[in-house]
């Protein structure tokens, strides 16, 4: 029964340079029952090292820290540790920086003067799988950049100077049905499957085979992956 416990809990790794909000947010998730804080860094090259060594589930990372940005050390996290949720928790609601943490791999973005009730529940959800931008300034963010790469989709509009041009293509659009891209989409932005059935016209049962079929498709284990590649990779219609 132990060993069930632990193998349940959430496990966070607080990354900013300033130690009182590191120990209030400690506070909070050491209160939760199903979360426990594994390490703590103060900038981006601690975390990256750090997190290397204990693997959490989620990562609550502040933007602007010496040695290393936020974004930076984010990018180098999803790199490396694919399956790793990092969000994006600073007090600025700023349009680049949104959009710029998306790319890097964030799934995530939320203020600091946030409710704490509302950050324990990105936590949650985003171990289970969700993308979330509390923001409106980061869902217009997301928007644009989803925007942007469906017009920007095509090889030939890369430059080789660009860094996702030598990354291996994980799934190409013509792999995935329309339905399917519609819901790729649709969990882009953060939807339950309630809510992708209520807005496709379909039953829960047929997101969930979407989805299914989605990951499988793409070579990922859960939604949240299958959501930060599709980003990366510019395949979200």
């Amino acid at each position: 029964m132990v060993n069930k416990s632990k193998k349940e809990t959430i496990r966070v790794v607080l990354v900013d340079d300033q130690t009182m909000i590191r120990q209030g947010l400690g506070y909070v998730i050491k209160m939760q029952k199903d979360m426990e804080v594994i390490g703590e860094a103060s900038n981006g090259e601690e975390a990256v090292k750090l997190i290397g060594e204990v693997i959490p589930d989620v990562v609550l990372m502040d933007v602007q820290m010496p040695n290393m940005s936020g974004i930076d050390a984010t990018r180098e996290i999803t790199r490396l540790h694919p399956s790793i949720k990092v969000l994006i928790l600073t007090t600025f609601d700023t349009y680049d920086y949104i959009v710029d943490g998306i790319r890097a791999g964030a799934i995530g973005y939320m203020l600091k003067d946030s409710d704490s009730q509302d950050m324990l529940d990105l936590i949650r959800r985003a171990h289970q799988g969700e993308a979330l931008f509390y923001t409106a300034t980061a869902a217009k963010a997301l928007a644009e950049v989803l925007q942007f790469q469906q017009k920007n989709h095509s090889p030939a509009s890369h430059s080789d100077s660009d860094t996702d041009s030598v990354l291996p293509p994980l799934v190409m659009l013509d792999q995935l049905t329309d339905r399917e891209q519609d819901v790729l989409e649709q969990l882009s932005y953060g939807k339950r499957n309630d809510q992708i059935a209520q807005h496709l016209l379909i039953s829960e049962g047929t997101v969930k085979t979407h989805i299914h079929r989605i990951l499988q498709k793409m070579g990922v284990e859960d939604r949240t992956q299958a959501v930060a590649k599709a980003i990366r990779y510019k395949i979200v219609k």
